[in-house]
């Protein structure tokens, strides 16, 4: 059985090349994971855009109606960086659809992948930072309503703090947000996780991990979560436009090994979603974002948790 990943073809709002989001990498990244055989031309789990109810779970009633309605005002539109057209409303949609049917796989399957998401700087009232609509809040709310999970954990290794995910469920209980991040990056103001690990500029792969595992580790103990979402955005690379860390592909891959086998070695189903990565090189860039299906790939093909313990 194939590990299950999640793509609709409205993941890519189709940007001006020139745009300062690289948008067309989540088409290139669609096509590298068919031409390098980790999903079958046919293969994809494809989801169903978020309806308004699911929406409105994480975000005001008002700002949702503003979204699909294409009437979000400037100040808004501003802070997350790009107008918010019809199809800029279909993609967000689409996101957030996508990490809840992502979340719903992963509970039956154990692990499984988004081919987009991560929108992690939207919180209830607005986006900002690129995000328009917070995929992770939004599944994790409709799971949590529909009684298909009772604790959740985010485990978010974007460059850039979680802050809106952080906000929503600040007064949360069943949602414990872990944000491991550069101190000095995008926001200016930061918010309030349950754990935040604040890194220094310039760290590479041994400190990163140094830092991560601990922190991993104790938010497990402290949630005792029935799911994980995990960001994995490649913007803490040493080449990516936004970041201010120094991770290297093999830093990324060591990272995303290690938060999906150790949440594989405790039994608890993982979604993982896109995250940030920006880069002029779209090509370049999506074979980034692709390391987190290949290291999810591997711990999907590797023995389960009950059987490393039997064979041991």
């Amino acid at each position: 059985m194939p590990l299950p990943i999640v793509h609709h073809p409205a993941f890519d709002a189709r940007f001006d090349p020139a745009h300062r989001f690289p948008m067309s990498k989540f088409s290139r990244l669609a096509e590298i994971l068919v031409e390098d055989g980790l999903v079958p031309a046919d293969g994809w789990q494809v989801p169903v855009p978020a309806p308004a109810a699911w929406l409105r779970l994480a975000h005001s009633a008002t700002y949702v109606d503003q979204v699909l309605n294409a009437a979000v005002p400037r100040e808004i539109e501003k802070a997350i960086g790009f107008p918010v057209d019809e199809r800029v409303a279909l993609r967000s949609r689409a996101a957030c659809g996508g990490t809840v049917l992502t979340a719903r796989l992963a509970l039956e399957q154990g692990l499984a992948c988004n081919t987009a998401g991560g929108s992690h700087h939207a919180r209830r009232e607005a986006g900002a930072g690129f995000s328009v609509f917070n995929d992770v809040a939004v599944a994790a709310r409709v799971l949590l309503a529909d009684r298909e999970v009772n604790r959740v954990l985010v485990v978010d290794c974007d460059v850039h703090q979680g802050d809106g995910t952080a906000r929503i469920f600040e007064d949360d209980e069943r949602v414990f947000t872990l944000s491991i991040h550069a101190a000095k990056n995008y926001p200016s103001e930061k918010a309030r996780s349950d754990l935040d690990v604040e890194l220094s500029d310039g760290i590479g792969d041994a400190t990163y991990l140094d830092a991560l595992m601990p922190a991993l580790a104790q938010s497990f103990d402290a949630s005792l979560p029935d799911l994980v979402f995990f960001n994995a955005g490649v913007d803490p690379h040493a080449e990516d436009r936004l970041g201010r860390l120094s991770l290297s592909d093999e830093g990324l891959m060591a990272r995303d090994r290690a938060v999906i086998g150790f949440c594989r070695e405790a039994g608890v189903p993982v979604a993982c979603v896109l995250g940030g990565g920006y880069s002029r090189d779209i090509d370049a860039l999506a074979r980034r974002h692709s390391i987190v299906h290949r290291a999810a790939t591997a711990e999907f093909s590797a023995p389960s948790a009950g059987a490393r313990r039997r064979e041991a």
